[in-house]
């Protein structure tokens, strides 16, 4: 069973918002840190932010800085990515991953992994 399921993916235009969620399946992520990643055809996967286990502290890629809000709510066991002002080079099937630590800001110890969803924005 896949732990972690993204949705929320889908085409928009330059300049357009998306909230990109993430439900755990199968079990709690409430003592793990998450995080998004995303990888572009022909590109290795990047790292595009993260957040605590309790959601006070969160990191961001140099490229999303300012344009994206990771948050979660652990009642809920849902993780979030809102991705605003979007360009043609976000476009990327997201992954959303949750690490074995509390916070791993970097991209680094990520051991549980969603499938994906698609992003695409139009010029």
């Amino acid at each position: 069973q896949v732990p972690l399921v993204e949705s929320g993916g889908g085409l928009v235009q330059a300049g357009g918002s998306l909230r990109l969620s993430c439900a755990a399946r199968g079990r709690t992520f409430s003592s793990n840190g998450m995080g998004w990643f995303r990888q572009a055809p022909g590109k290795e996967r990047e790292f595009v932010a993260a957040v605590s286990w309790s959601g006070d502290r969160t990191s961001y890629a140099d490229s999303v800085k300012g344009r994206c809000t990771i948050s979660r709510d652990n009642a809920k066991n849902m993780g979030y990515l809102l991705m605003n002002s979007l360009k043609p080079e976000d476009t990327a099937v997201y992954y959303c991953a949750a690490t074995v630590s509390r916070f791993s800001p970097y991209g680094q110890g990520y051991e549980y992994w969603g499938q994906g969803t698609q992003v695409t924005v139009s010029s």
